[in-house]
Order: C-alpha cells, then structure tokens, then sequence
C-alpha cells in the first residue's frame, strides 16, 4: 500500500469517539437523513456513467444502510458489504438488509460468486478486510467524520483490486458558513468543522496512489422558517465534534448574537438558508508501476492480428 510522502494529515481535531457516540443513537441522525438521500441520489447518476460489474462491493460509512438497497438493485449479482464505525448503526442497518434476504438466497443458488448484503463494524481508516478485495468502495457523506482522511484513501486503495472503483461524496469548506459566521459574532470557540477543500482532496488521492481522480462539486442549500429548526438539523448532522469545541454553554447573550446574527441574513423570501457543500469524487486503482523490488514495468500493446 502506498505510503503518503507527507505526514499523516489531519482534516480537523476532530474527536472520534464523540463522533461515534453520535451516530450510535440512530434517531438523533435520522433528521438529517433527505440530504444524504438527494445526495446518494446524484452519486447515482454519476455511476451510471461508469460501466462496470463489481463482484464485490463496499458501502464505506454506511449507517442504518440506506445505500445498501440500492446498492443491490444496481449489482444483483454482487456481494455488498455495509461498514460502519458504530454498532447501533449497524443494528439499524439490519432491517434494510433482511427485505433482501429472499432474494439473496435466490441469488446464491444461481450465480457462483457470494451474493447479497453483509455488514462490519469498522473504522473507514483500519478495515477488516483483505489487500485487493473490493472491486467498488461507495461512500455517502461519511469521510468528512474522519480526521484523518489521507488515511482512509490509502485504506480504500489497499482493499480495491486492480482496476477498481472509488466514489465518494463528503462535505466541503462552504458547509454551515451561515452558523459558522453566526457563532462568530458571539464568541471566539470554533463552532462547525473546518471541513477539507476539495483540491486538497485531490493531492491527497494522487498521493495514496489513487489514478485520474476527478472531482467537482456543488452547493445546495436548505431553507428553514425558523433558527430552531436549522440549528436542530445542524445538529443532526453531526453537530460540532471538534475537540476545540467550547466545553460549556454559552451565555444567553452571547446565544442570543448568534441568533441575531443568523436573523440579520434571512434572504429575500423570508427564508433562513444553510448552505451545504457537497463534493464528489472517483477515481481508480491503477496497476502498478514498478516491482516489489522497485523494477519498472513496461507493458505493451501489441498490435491484433489480422482475422
């Protein structure tokens, strides 16, 4: 597995275990869930641009296995494997994939590879599974809750096989700068995630030995009637798991500048807007390009001969 040149890179300080424990409790998440939705949604279309028939394929990040399904649907013949950092979310995840449990043993009795839904629990930087074993690594709005994502990426590159499939979604600096903006009128704490920007994302790909990385992105923003209701879908999303974070609770003036703060940018239809940037990524595991004794490799296309 290729080793990043550079030391490890940390996105934020962001504190695991917070992150962890707040995803073990699956309805707190759940609010949040139409984004992740709309934005599976649209990785979607992107696949369907690439032509591939994984055998084997990887919900990186999965949670209570949305994904999971559609996963199926798209690669009926494949194995699919759920992973997440926390238990609860893969109790969740369970009842998902028992609706295909018929299905999954037709499948296993007609085609010869493995087919169906499988699910660990795991760390998207240290996963339990063989070096060149997935042929797809999917993952919806996942690697931003990992401080170390040059990590993952070169996790995800060891467990794809030649030639295999990374896409991935994840948020971008441009996320909560509402709140974030707000916060800082009332006090000095950092109050969201600095989350990473996609041109680092990109060096880092190139670095774990990822091939031809691409990656854009959008912003969608969500409009609330109310503060209450955007800060309770901030939260839901993971709220602010940095260990930087302010340990107490504001005063009532200073959460009161931040209200004031958030009221003073209603836009012109009335509306409380929260703007999430959403970045999109995929690239390949390429073959490799020396030995293991550092020779390189040549390959060469011969031409065909004629018919």
């Amino acid at each position: 597995m290729p080793v990043p040149t550079s030391p490890p890179k940390m996105s934020a300080p962001i504190d695991a275990v917070q992150v962890r424990d707040f995803f073990s409790r699956p309805a707190r998440v759940a609010p949040s869930d139409f984004l992740r939705r709309e934005v599976s949604a649209r990785m979607h279309e992107r696949l369907e641009l690439v032509k591939i028939t994984p055998h084997r394929v990887l919900d990186a990040g999965c949670g209570p296995g949305a994904d999971l399904a559609q996963l199926q649907k798209d690669y009926p013949a494949a194995q699919i494997i759920g992973l997440d950092a926390a238990q609860a979310m893969m109790q969740a995840a369970r009842a998902p994939a028992s609706k295909l449990a018929s299905l999954n043993q037709f499948l296993s009795k007609l085609l010869p590879a493995k087919a169906g839904v499988d699910l660990l629990c795991g760390d998207l930087g240290d996963l339990p599974l063989a070096q060149g074993s997935i042929d797809l690594v999917w993952s919806n709005l996942a690697l931003h809750w990992h401080a170390q994502p040059d990590r993952v990426f070169a996790e995800w590159r060891r467990a794809l096989r030649l030639d295999g499939l990374l896409m991935f979604s994840c948020f971008g600096p441009d996320t909560f700068r509402e709140v974030r903006d707000a916060f800082a009128e009332a006090d000095l704490y950092p109050h969201a995630l600095p989350f990473v920007d996609m041109h680092d994302f990109g060096d880092m790909l190139v670095e774990t030995g990822f091939s031809t990385p691409v990656l854009d992105m959008e912003i969608i923003t969500v409009t609330y009637d109310t503060a209450e209701k955007l800060l309770a879908d901030v939260r839901a999303f993971g709220g602010n798991p940095l260990t930087t974070r302010r340990r107490g609770l504001m005063g009532k003036a200073a959460w009161q500048r931040m209200l004031d703060a958030l009221e003073k940018r209603r836009r012109p239809d009335g509306k409380l807007g929260l703007s999430f940037e959403v970045i999109y990524g995929h690239a390949f595991r390429p073959a490799p390009r020396v030995t293991r004794n550092g020779e390189a490799i040549i390959r060469f296309d011969l031409p065909r001969k004629p018919k």
